[in-house]
């Protein structure tokens, strides 16, 4: 599945420390990172375009459109537990 993803260009991360999103070493964000990452996707103009395809997409690691990855987590199980939309119950 191709996805569009020209609103990257327009992302306010493309100005920031990669780190900042997607830490080297161990691999964990602390909290002071992902306070920061937010406040980058806070004033971005394509947030809600990320959160969308980190979601689509899976992306495991990071933070995306405000959300770490355990909320990711927490909007993907929620969204599987609803179904497909239009789905019967």
């Amino acid at each position: 599945m191709l996805f569009d993803v020209t609103w990257m260009n327009r992302a306010e991360c493309q100005k920031a420390d990669p780190e900042l999103f997607f830490p080297i070493g161990n691999g964990r964000l602390t909290p002071h990172q992902v306070a920061e990452a937010r406040a980058v996707c806070g004033r971005c103009p394509v947030s809600s375009d990320c959160l969308r395809y980190s979601l689509e997409t899976a992306q495991g690691h990071g933070v995306w459109g405000g959300a770490d990855e355990e909320e990711r987590r927490t909007m993907r199980s929620r969204a599987q537990r609803r179904g497909p939309v239009g789905a019967a119950r």
